[in-house]
């Protein structure tokens, strides 16, 4: 039988606001079960210039660019999922699960699952876009099935 996914540990994070300023907020909404995996998650902090306009986070060691003067506003959204997504993969590197996108837009969420439970969930879902997917810089799709 193939695995289902639990709809009730989604968690929604809207790629909408991600991109305008709302990375730390999301993250520190997905710490409590963050810490299931992660016993110390690392800190994310914003970078926020609303006069260039720029908005970008670090974490890690690493700058995400969200946006800024030069980059292209039509993939801030993009930006923002692979940044968010990136950084929390990143600390599950040593586990069993990582953090995997459903959907996208405004109706992007998360949830945690094991690659195996990701691929099974496939048989139980007919269409692409309602796959789990690791968001990828790569623009248009940045990872999403279709």
């Amino acid at each position: 039988m193939a695995f289902t996914l639990d709809y009730d540990r989604w968690i929604h994070l809207d790629a909408e606001n991600l991109a305008e300023t709302g990375i730390a907020e999301a993250y520190e909404r997905l710490l409590p079960e963050l810490r299931k995996y992660v016993p110390q998650p690392a800190r994310v902090e914003e970078v926020i210039d609303n006069d260039t306009p720029i908005y970008s986070v670090r974490c890690g060691g690493k700058e995400y660019a969200i946006y800024g003067p030069d980059l292209d506003e039509g993939d801030g959204w993009g930006r923002a999922t692979v940044a968010f997504f990136a950084i929390v993969n990143e600390q599950l590197a040593g586990t069993a699960y990582r953090f995997y996108a459903i959907n996208a837009g405004n109706d992007l969420g998360g949830t945690f699952l094991t690659p195996a439970q990701a691929h099974e969930s496939r048989a139980a879902l007919p269409r692409p876009q309602d796959w789990p997917y690791l968001p990828k810089d790569e623009s248009p799709w940045y990872g999403q099935h279709h």
